[in-house]
């Protein structure tokens, strides 16, 4: 079909029906074209606010020990999340990983841009899912967002280099303590050698599912180990 065709049918399409916000069901404005969730909603996201430890990302009190990754095996030397995960920026990630709108990763790698690790040189690595999950699930919203991410800011993707070795219980209802038993010699590593990689993830709790995958991925021969997640949980501490 010509492109004056498909821009006219577009139109077209846009006019009989409507885009409308995945999130508030509001009309999506014509400037935003495609969208899925909506500039305002976006908006209202509310981004992390500095100082932040200098390892976990936590915000922080300045001359106070993070008590958030005291207890971090060594490997990942960095992380850094985009905004806090309540509101609508839940219901962006619910979407996104239990209904099926993959395209809401659009929307969270605009928000992850700017993020520290997001350095030239890197790659980034979407945390896996375990084979049932993905079975369930369709995709990978990690991967998802990592594609989306790296084509904003022009660094490749490699899914390639980790996988699941084995399934975990859902971290959701864990102490966390238990979060980094759960998942520790969950992944496994291609050669990694040389590399400087940057993890990526939807959601950031306590670190430990990133944690252990930058230790194995450090094992496998990674220079350095940081990451980058679109939300960050409030974790009383």
């Amino acid at each position: 079909m010509p492109l004056f065709d498909r821009t006219v049918l577009a139109g077209v399409e846009r006019w009989l029906l409507p885009p409308a916000c995945l999130l508030c069901s509001e009309p999506v404005p014509d400037r935003e074209g495609d969208a899925l969730i909506c500039g305002l909603c976006r908006i209202r996201w509310r981004a992390i606010p500095f100082p932040v430890c200098h390892r976990c990302g936590q915000p922080s009190q300045p001359g106070l020990e993070c008590r958030l990754c005291a207890e971090w095996p060594a490997g990942l030397s960095r992380a850094r999340s985009a905004i806090w995960l309540e509101g609508s920026a839940r219901d962006a990630v619910h979407q996104l990983k239990y209904e099926g709108w993959s395209r809401a990763a659009e929307a969270m790698a605009e928000a992850m841009r700017q993020l520290e690790p997001l350095t030239t040189g890197v790659s980034l690595i979407p945390i896996p899912l375990g084979r049932r999950r993905l079975r369930e699930r369709g995709y990978n919203q990690s991967e998802r967002i990592a594609a989306a991410l790296g084509s904003r800011v022009g660094l490749p993707m490699r899914s390639d280099l980790l996988e699941r070795s084995r399934e975990t219980r859902t971290q959701t209802a864990l102490t966390p303590e238990s979060r980094h038993a759960n998942v520790a010699g969950a992944f496994r590593a291609g050669s990694a050698a040389g590399l400087e990689l940057v993890l990526v993830d939807d959601v950031f709790t306590t670190g430990a599912t990133l944690a252990a995958a930058a230790a194995e991925l450090l094992r496998a021969g990674a220079v350095r180990v940081e990451a980058v997640t679109f939300a960050r949980a409030v974790v009383d501490l």
